[in-house]
């Protein structure tokens, strides 16, 4: 069942990374958004300062977008429901994950005020790693006896 619960997740995230590559969440949209967002905590910034924020959060949003969208599809595939390190797995969330991204830049190419970018593709790719290199240093560490890590010699 919780697999299931898994793929249903896996597969709403990837509709709203769809939903979010509609004109209304194109750079000229999201600029007002963050200006009021900075306005409501009297944050004052230059115009270059906001525009390197600006760009760092939308480039950020794919790191972690894809790095969500990743993760799901690790537990979706994991068919034991085990938490756990499983490599072939974590290989096919990311391949899945970058070839998504790959069709989201080709739908953003038909989408007025956006484009596609193999840099925000490689943002992307990035973000689908990041978790599976969460879980693999999480795994390695829980099957560390507790002692051992303060003691490497033990």
């Amino acid at each position: 069942m919780q697999t299931f619960l898994w793929r249903g997740a896996a597969l709403l995230w990837a509709a709203k990374i769809f939903w979010l590559s509609t004109e209304s969440f194109a750079g000229t949209a999201t600029r007002p958004l963050l200006a009021k967002l900075l306005a409501s905590l009297h944050v004052t910034l230059s115009a270059d300062a906001f525009w390197v924020l600006h760009l760092v959060c939308r480039k950020l949003a794919h790191v972690a977008e894809y790095g969500i969208l990743s993760f799901l599809i690790y537990r979706s595939l994991d068919g034991n429901e085990e938490e756990g390190w499983r490599p072939h797995i974590a290989i096919w969330s990311v391949l899945v994950a970058s070839a998504y991204s790959l069709t989201d830049e080709f739908h953003q190419s038909f989408v007025r005020g956006r484009g596609a970018s193999l840099l925000d593709c490689s943002l992307d790719v990035l973000g689908a790693i990041l978790p599976m290199l969460l879980i693999y240093a999480h795994s390695r560490l829980a099957n560390i006896p507790a002692g051992r890590i303060l003691r490497p010699g033990a």
